[in-house]
């Protein structure tokens, strides 16, 4: 009879090693428990509650009242979920109604829902493009859209980030190929750098490619009236091809969509993977989405607080001396380039009541540490205040400020 231990002990010993190193190296990723909901104050263990700082709810929906009790509603009406996947018995009324909501507010024909939005740039590229095609990638685009290009067999070409010559470089080396299409992070998480999506537009254009962009970090508040940045760049026409999610600021659930072209979203609905076998987007997410919508499409006061939070925390934080990525995107990188640096500071900061988290290789690449601070439509000028303070103070005893 096989001994199943000791075949299993060669992979065990293995798995702590790499565990050991990871330590060693300051980059094992602890994961804190949340006692409360999402909110710019959240309470952690020990009953403490601190001033979340770090989180993608980026207008403050969460836990917006109006979109729980639709929630609420739609959980009774509709029920807790399908137990299926969408072309059998798992498309319900509220899935299409959300499907032309988020269509109308994109500018775009029609949408497809996915259960993630890894799901979405997951299942985007293998049922479009094969060997005869090319996808020209940003190099620092979301690790969602690099599985997604992996699972395709279209030729890869991928060009320095946010660099138009060297773009338009990799347009030329395909262009003897079928189809072309460029890809991109709408707002590039890590650094909140918004890509330059009218001189992509122009390249894509000129060489007769398609464009798609990720827009999980803009979409709800990014533009005047926060379709994304393809409004806040003027290119609502330009763009084709739009992936999202219903986890940030469209109420901060779970959940992805991609929107374009009719015909596009219906080869996705025939044979996208992820959407073919993974349960449909559960009711009472969809019931909630909905009065997202209707509250960012009625209300500008949310994305007109997030603009004024986000730009008293970025000025005030470049005069006490931090290096910051330059933008007017809530996601505040604060720069500090040493991984067991990021993990100090931000434990420091959360015994001083301000919740952020460190990032550091793999998450960011090697030398590239720093704390992500990200500002919602939830803080107050107070709370703001206070995390500056903190900053300040474990700026100065980490030697990080003079």
């Amino acid at each position: 009879m096989i001994n199943r231990i000791n075949m299993y002990d060669s992979i065990k010993n293995r798995l702590l090693e790499e565990l050991k190193e990871i330590n060693r190296n300051g980059r094992f990723k602890s994961e804190r428990i949340i006692k409360s909901a999402q909110g710019s104050k959240v309470k952690i263990e020990k009953n403490r509650t601190v001033l979340n700082f770090c989180s993608n709810n980026y207008l403050g929906l969460a836990s917006n009242n109006l979109v729980i009790r639709k929630a609420s509603d739609v959980l009774k009406s509709h029920g807790y979920g399908l137990s299926s996947v969408r072309f059998i018995c798992g498309t319900q009324d509220i899935h299409k109604e959300l499907e032309k909501r988020i269509s109308k507010f994109l500018g775009k024909e029609d949408t497809i829902l996915y259960a993630a939005a890894f799901d979405a740039n997951g299942g985007l590229f293998e049922p479009l493009f094969s060997e005869d095609d090319a996808i020209i990638s940003d190099a620092l685009n979301h690790a969602s859209i690099i599985d997604g290009i992996r699972l395709c067999k279209a030729q890869r070409f991928r060009y320095k980030h946010n660099d138009m010559i060297d773009l338009e470089k990799q347009l030329i080396a395909a262009k003897n190929c079928r189809s072309k299409i460029i890809v991109t992070d709408g707002v590039f998480s890590m650094d909140g750098t918004i890509a330059q999506l009218d001189k992509i537009c122009l390249l894509a254009e000129k060489h007769d490619a398609l464009v798609m962009i990720d827009e999980c970090h803009s979409t709800g508040f990014v533009g005047p009236t926060g379709r994304g940045t393809h409004e806040e760049l003027n290119v609502m026409d330009e763009v084709d091809i739009i992936t999202g999610t219903l986890g940030k600021a469209l109420g901060g659930a779970s959940g992805g969509f991609t929107s374009g072209p009719k015909e596009i979203i219906e080869i996705l609905r025939q044979k996208s993977r992820p959407y073919l076998f993974s349960n449909s987007v559960a009711p009472s997410i969809v019931g909630a989405s909905l009065a997202v919508l209707d509250i960012i499409e009625s209300n500008k006061t949310f994305i007109k607080q997030l603009k004024k939070n986000t730009d008293l925390f970025r000025n005030e934080i470049k005069k006490m001396g931090f290096e910051i990525k330059p933008g007017n995107h809530p996601i505040v990188p604060i720069m500090l380039y040493d991984d067991y640096l990021a993990q100090k500071m931000a434990n420091e900061l959360l015994e001083m009541g301000i919740y952020v988290i460190g990032f550091f290789y793999p998450v960011v690449p090697k030398g590239q540490a720093r704390i992500r601070v990200q500002l919602t439509a939830a803080h107050n000028h107070s709370e703001i205040s206070e995390a500056l303070i903190a900053f300040k103070k474990i700026g100065k005893k980490l030697n990080i400020l003079k």
